[in-house]
């Protein structure tokens, strides 16, 4: 009995035992709960280790209007059907003035002098890189809004809804939005980071593209650091999601600003210090030694 109870409280020790990254993390949070309170909107984070598999987010749960970032999904329900056979990236598409939409992209401005043919790879580099909002829509017409949706409940993200087409303003007034959550979307692209939502092969055409995108993650955090991210942003929402590949700790950040008066957007902010806490990452070990430094 006394051998038992010996060891019941040497595994309580050891249970309660905190190591260096899980208080770095509190801090880490407490930065962004101070970005939070200055910010003149409401905030939400999520961030997941890529080597560890840990997640830690700020109002994670936030439900909120996506803007752009919701063509992730839609890339990657595209990318489901081409590797199903039902789409080919080679496939041409023509396009006249009548698809015109507004917003984002430069498609329009070129749909203005004549109709243009395009390949599916076309549509999704305008849809991803330049945001193009009626190359997306030509895609969402593809995929279909119901297909989108359908995948999304099948990898667990139910909060991650397309709901309309893009630039449908009288849709938005009934609230008819695009929504997802920062921790649903730092899990859907962690499944495309992790080959779980296509083929290693498909799910590199996807980081490919969503390389090509510079927004506020790219423009807050070094140049030698390669990012793939997509961006959102409508009047009062400012999103953005991707994957960071910092050398050794490499890792996803979602941020979603809601609510937002005037051009307030705290997603630069966010992002150095969720990079600042990956970069002491990187350079220690798990106990906390900044074995990156040369010993003397």
């Amino acid at each position: 009995m006394k051998l038992l109870a010996a060891c019941y409280l040497l595994c309580l020790s050891l249970s309660a035992q905190t190591e260096p990254p899980a208080l770095l993390e509190r801090k880490t949070l407490s930065k962004l709960e101070t970005i939070d309170a200055a910010f003149d909107g409401v905030l939400g984070v999520t961030a997941i280790d890529l080597k560890s598999g840990r997640t830690f987010s700020l109002h994670g749960d936030l439900l909120t209007t996506q803007a752009s970032l919701i063509k992730i999904p839609i890339l990657v329900t595209a990318f489901q059907a081409i590797q199903a056979g039902s789409l080919s990236l080679d496939r041409k598409y023509t396009l006249t003035s009548k698809d015109s939409v507004g917003g984002s992209g430069t498609l329009d401005a070129r749909l203005a002098q004549g109709p243009v043919e395009l390949t599916l790879t076309d549509l999704l580099t305008l849809m991803i890189r330049d945001s193009d909002n009626t190359a997306t829509n030509r895609v969402i017409s593809l995929v279909t809004i119901d297909r989108v949706n359908a995948l999304m409940l099948q990898l667990r993200l139910p909060n991650t809804r397309l709901r309309r087409i893009m630039m449908d303003a009288e849709s938005a007034r009934k609230d008819a939005e695009n929504t997802s959550t920062p921790l649903e979307m730092a899990r859907l692209v962690e499944l495309i980071y992790r080959n779980k939502v296509g083929t290693p092969a498909t799910c590199a055409q996807m980081i490919d593209l969503l390389k090509l995108v510079k927004a506020d993650f790219r423009a807050a955090l070094p140049t030698s650091v390669p990012i793939a991210s997509k961006v959102g942003e409508v009047p009062g929402v400012h999103t953005e999601a991707g994957i960071v590949y910092l050398e050794g700790r490499p890792y996803v950040l979602s941020v979603m600003a809601s609510l937002a008066a005037g051009t307030s957007n705290p997603i630069r902010d966010v992002a150095e210090v969720v990079h600042a806490h990956f970069v002491r990452l990187a350079n220690s070990n798990r106990y906390g030694h900044r074995v990156s430094d040369p010993l003397f």
